[in-house]
């Protein structure tokens, strides 16, 4: 796929093509071409920010929900998957500029740079062409998702229905530790471990440690039965 090709497949033409090259350019592109300057990190920072304010005006229009169910929707909808996901969808991988190394990555530290990009995506279509179309992008290629997510209750957070069974069973607010982390700045994966009292009952892994207590959490629902028994004991 070319960049014309992108542009069409996503319906946005871009004014200043320089905004759209600089969206595939991971950081680590520049290592091997010293004449490159420019890489996707600050669109990235820019579009995280228009695409939180536009998911959460879409929840606010849409339904007449609770604060805290809105925030969890608005979670299920903007993390890091559900991003990486969309620009698989949208052919993104095919035009991502890294170094070589880099490029021989897969599973989760690709999953990353392709989050990255989708968002910086947004910055440069929020600089190109404004608010209004860069939520229009968003609306079209992400935010259609919760209807799925809600009927799939997908977006249960983990980590509060995990304290709430802890504080019901055992009247012990569960604690998190931080186990590791491994990778480059740009690509960092975390372990964290969760515990109930000096138990500890799970672990899990992200691409920080907010998504790896997350998924310390989840793993700890999954087990829950055990978890009940190796605590009582």
């Amino acid at each position: 796929m070319t960049i014309e090709e992108f542009q069409k497949n996503i319906d946005v033409n871009f004014k200043n093509a320089q905004l759209l090259q600089t969206v595939f350019t991971h950081r680590s592109y520049l290592n091997e071409h010293k004449l490159v300057k420019e890489h996707n990190e600050r669109l990235e920072f820019l579009g995280d920010a228009v695409l939180e304010l536009a998911v959460t005006r879409f929840l606010y229009d849409d339904y007449d929900a609770p604060e805290g169910e809105l925030t969890n929707w608005r979670s299920s909808v903007v993390k890091g998957e559900s991003l990486s996901e969309e620009a698989k969808r949208l052919n993104m991988d095919d035009l991502i500029k890294t170094s070589r190394g880099e490029a021989k990555n897969i599973g989760k530290a690709r999953d990353i740079i392709l989050a990255n990009a989708f968002e910086a995506l947004i910055g440069a279509i929020y600089l190109d062409a404004g608010f209004d179309k860069a939520a229009e992008f968003i609306k079209k290629n992400l935010y259609y998702k919760l209807q799925n997510i809600l009927e799939s209750g997908s977006c249960q957070d983990a980590k509060s229905k995990f304290q709430e069974m802890s504080q019901d069973k055992f009247g012990i607010t569960p604690m998190y530790e931080n186990v590791s982390e491994s990778g480059p700045d740009h690509s960092k994966t975390f372990v964290v471990a969760a515990y109930i009292g000096k138990e500890k009952v799970a672990e899990g892994s992200g691409f920080s440690k907010q998504k790896a207590q997350t998924e310390a959490a989840r793993v700890a629902l999954e087990n829950w039965s055990s978890i009940i028994n190796r605590v009582k004991n």
